[in-house]
C-alpha cells in the first residue's frame, strides 16, 4: 500500500478531538426545567405561535386579493377565534346535556350486564362485575335512607344541620366570574400575541436571522421556511382531514341514534389532532352510549363498524390523497413526544405535540449543534443504503440485507443495486480491513454474509435473465440506454470471473458473474486463491472468451500485472481484464489508457457496469510483450558486477 493510500486509510482510526457533550444536555435540561416551570407563560406562547403558522397562509390570500394588512390580519384572527368560540360553547351545551342525561341509561346497561352474566358462569368476571353494576343501581335509586327500626335499643343517630347564609349578589358574581377570569385572560393574551405575530412577521423574521444566524443568511431562511411550510401544512390538512372525519361521523351516529351526535363529531375533530391516542379516545364514549341506550347489541355493532370504516378510509384514501400532512416524523417519534409534551403542559401539550415536534426535527436540520433531534425523531433514514448493507453484513445478518435488497430491487435493476449500493459497501469494508479496524473473524462474516446474500438473490437474477432474453428478441430498451445499463448480449460468451487478493473480492466477483450471467453469457467463478502459483495452472481457461479479476485494494497494480502475464503465458486467446473498484470514477476514467499499457491488460474497468460491459464485447486478446531487454540489462548487470570483483585486489 502506498504512502498516500496508507494516509487514506488511515484517517479513519485517528481520534479526532470531539467537542463535549455535556454543555449541549445541561443546556436541554435547562430549557425542559424552564418550560415546565414556567409553563403558564409558555404554553400560550407556544399557541400563539401555532396559530400564527396556520394563519400566515390566510393572510398572504387575502392580502393577494388586495385587503390591507391590518384588515386581513384583523378578519383572519376574527374568523379563527370566532370559529373556536362557537365550538366550545356548542361542545359545552352537548357535554352538560349528556350528563344530565346519564341517569336514563342505567337500566340498559343493568339488563345488558344480567344477560351478560347469565350467559356465563356464576364466577365469571362478567358475573362478578354484574353484581358490582348491581349494588351501584341500588346505591344510586336510594332517595332517602332507610327507616331504623323501632323496636331496637339504640337511639336514633342525631341529623347534622349546616346552616346556610344568603350570598350577597356581589359575592355570588366574584364565585361565578373568577374560574373564567383565568381562561379568559389567556385566551386575550394569545389573540393580541396572534395579531402582532401576523402584524409584525416580517419584522420579527428579520429580527430572529439577527440573532441566531446572520452569519449564513441561506441556511437560516431555509429553516424558516421550512419550518413555517411544514407546521402549516401540518396544521391545515389535519384540519381537513379530521373535518372529513367528523362530519361523516356524527351523521352515522345521528343515523344510529346515538344521542348528541354532534358532540361526538366536533370532539373527534379536536381528538385526531392528537396522534395515534386521539381517534381511540373519539370512539370510546360513542360506543359506550351505544352500549347504554339501546336494550339490544345491533346498535353497538353498527357504531363499532362505523368507527372502522372511517378510520379505514381516512387513513388509506384521504390522507394519501392529502399528502401535505405529512410531517417528516417518524411513527415512534410521534408517540415519544406526545408522552413528553403531555407530561410537560397537560392536554393542551398532547394537542401540540406534533407541530411542536416538526419544528424541532426542521431546528436539527438546517442547526448542527441540534442534529441529532432529526436523527431521533425525522422519518430520513439516518444511513446511507451502502452503510446499512455494511453494517448488516458486519453483523452476520444476511436476511435483513436481502430483505432490504429486495426492497430497492423493486424500483431498481440487480446490475443497479450491484453498482450503486453492494461494491460501495464492500468498498467500505475493504477500506476498514485496510486500516486494521476489522479482525479476521469480522471480515471472514462480512464474505461470507456477502455469499450468502448473492445467493438469496439468484431468484431475483433469474427473472431478470428471463426478461432480457424477452428484451432481446423485442429489441433493445431505449429506457437502459438513457440510463447507462444497457449490457450487450452474452450469448456464446465464456466468461471467468476471479477475485483478487482476498475474501472481499471473491464476494464482488460473484456479483460479477450473476450480471453476466444475466446478460445470458456462461459465467464461472473462481476464488483469489485460485490465482496463487501453485494453484493458477489448475484454473478452467479451456473455451474462456474473457477472463476478469477484481481488486478492492487500489493499491494492487504490480499483483495486477503478475497475474496478467501469467494469465496471458496460459490462454494466449482470452481477454484479460483488471477491475478496480471504485466509488467515485470520475477522475479514473483518464487513466484507463496508461494502465492498459501498465498492465498490459486488454481492458481496465472501475464499475460493475463497465466490467460487464468490456467482458461481453466482441475484441481480441492483446499478446503479451516480450521483456528481453530486461532480461539483457539483468545479465549485463550482473556480468559487470563479477568482473569487478575479480578486478579487485586481493
Amino acid at each position: 500500500m502506498s504512502e498516500e493510500s496508507s494516509r487514506d486509510y488511515g484517517s479513519g482510526s485517528i481520534a479526532t478531538a470531539q467537542p463535549s457533550k455535556f454543555p449541549t444536555l445541561a443546556a436541554m435540561a435547562a430549557a425542559v426545567a424552564v418550560l415546565y416551570f414556567a409553563r403558564a407563560v409558555f404554553l400560550p406562547l407556544a399557541v400563539a405561535i401555532l396559530l400564527t403558522f396556520a394563519l400566515a397562509p390566510v393572510v398572504a390570500n387575502l392580502r393577494k386579493v388586495g385587503l390591507p394588512r391590518m384588515p386581513a390580519v384583523i378578519v383572519s384572527v376574527a374568523a379563527a377565534f370566532l370559529s373556536l368560540s362557537i365550538f366550545s360553547a356548542v361542545v359545552a351545551m352537548q357535554v352538560s346535556e349528556v350528563a344530565r342525561n346519564l341517569p336514563t341509561y342505567q337500566s340498559n346497561i343493568v339488563e345488558k350486564i344480567r344477560a351478560l352474566k347469565e350467559a356465563e358462569s356464576e364466577n365469571s368476571v362478567i358475573d362478578r362485575l354484574g353484581r358490582l353494576v348491581e349494588r351501584i343501581g341500588t346505591e344510586l335509586s336510594r332517595s332517602e335512607p332507610q327507616a331504623q327500626p323501632s323496636s331496637g335499643a339504640q337511639p336514633p343517630k342525631p341529623l347534622l344541620v349546616e346552616i346556610f347564609s344568603p350570598q350577597r349578589p356581589i359575592e355570588m358574581m366574584r364565585s361565578i366570574v373568577n374560574p373564567l377570569v383565568g381562561p379568559l385572560a389567556t385566551t386575550g393574551l394569545i389573540i393580541i400575541v396572534v395579531i402582532f405575530m401576523l402584524l409584525e412577521r416580517e419584522d420579527l423574521r428579520d429580527r430572529f436571522i439577527r440573532l441566531v444566524g446572520y452569519g449564513d443568511l441561506h441556511r437560516t431562511t431555509q429553516a424558516l421556511q421550512d419550518a413555517g411550510s411544514r407546521v402549516g401544512r401540518y396544521l391545515l390538512m389535519q384540519l381537513v382531514v379530521n373535518i372529513t372525519y367528523g362530519i361523516p361521523l356524527a351523521a352515522g351516529l345521528w343515523v344510529l341514534g346515538i344521542p348528541n351526535a354532534v358532540l361526538w363529531g366536533m370532539l373527534a375533530i379536536v381528538l385526531r389532532f392528537v396522534p395515534y391516542i386521539g381517534p381511540i379516545i373519539a370512539a370510546l364514549v360513542p360506543l359506550f352510549l351505544a352500549f347504554s341506550v339501546a336494550p339490544g347489541w345491533s346498535v353497538l355493532l353498527w357504531t363499532a363498524a362505523l368507527f372502522v370504516l372511517l378510520e379505514v378510509l381516512s387513513n388509506n384514501v384521504v390522507e394519501p390523497w392529502l399528502y401535505g400532512s405529512r410531517t417528516g416524523l417518524s411513527p415512534l417519534a410521534i408517540i415519544v413526544a406526545a408522552i413528553f409534551w403531555a407530561w410537560l403542559w397537560g392536554p393542551v401539550g398532547l394537542v401540540l405535540s406534533t407541530p411542536l415536534t416538526v419544528c424541532l426535527v426542521v431546528l436539527g436540520r438546517h442547526v448542527p449543534q441540534f442534529e441529532f433531534f432529526e436523527i431521533l425523531f425525522g422519518n430520513e433514514p439516518v444511513l446511507d443504503p451502502k452503510e446499512r448493507l455494511y453494517q448488516r453484513l458486519l453483523a452476520g445478518d444476511p436476511d435483513e440485507a436481502t430483505d432490504n435488497a429486495e426492497e430497492m430491487l423493486e424500483e431498481k435493476y440487480l446490475v443497479e443495486f450491484y453498482d450503486s449500493v453492494a461494491i460501495p459497501a464492500l468498498l467500505l469494508a475493504e477500506r476498514d480491513r485496510a486500516r486494521k479496524a476489522m479482525t479476521d473473524a469480522q471480515l471472514e462474516q462480512v464474505a461470507e454474509s456477502g455469499h450468502v446474500l448473492v445467493a438469496n438473490l439468484q431468484e431475483i437474477a433469474s427473472e431478470e435473465e428471463e426478461e432480457e432474453e424477452d428484451d432481446n428478441a423485442d429489441g433493445p430498451d431505449e429506457d437502459d440506454e438513457a440510463d447507462g445499463f444497457e449490457l450487450p448480449d452474452g450469448d456464446g460468451k465464456s466468461v471467468l470471473c476471479i477475485g483478487g487478493r482476498g475474501d472481499l473480492d471473491d464476494v464482488a466477483a460473484s456479483m460479477l458473474s450473476q450480471v453476466v450471467t444475466i446478460q445470458g453469457a456462461e459465467a464461472a467463478l473462481a476464488s483469489y486463491r485460485d490465482l496463487k502459483v501453485g494453484n493458477i495452472r489448475a484454473l478452467a481457461l479451456e473455451g474462456r472468451t474473457t477472463v476478469i479479476i477484481g481488486f478492492l485494494n487500489q493499491d494492487s497494480g504490480k499483483h495486477a500485472k503478475f497475474i496478467v502475464r501469467r494469465l496471458k503465458r496460459l490462454t494466449p486467446t482470452a481477454r484479460i481484464g483488471i477491475v478496480f473498484w471504485r466509488e467515485d470514477r470520475e477522475g479514473a476514467s483518464h487513466a484507463k489508457a496508461q494502465l492498459i499499457e501498465e498492465l498490459q491488460a486488454d481492458f481496465v474497468a472501475f464499475s460493475i457496469v463497465d466490467a460487464a460491459r468490456e467482458s461481453l464485447s466482441e475484441g481480441e486478446a492483446r499478446p503479451l510483450k516480450a521483456a528481453r531487454m530486461r532480461i539483457v540489462h539483468r545479465s549485463t548487470t550482473r556480468r559487470a558486477g563479477t568482473q569487478r570483483k575479480e578486478k579487485a585486489p586481493a
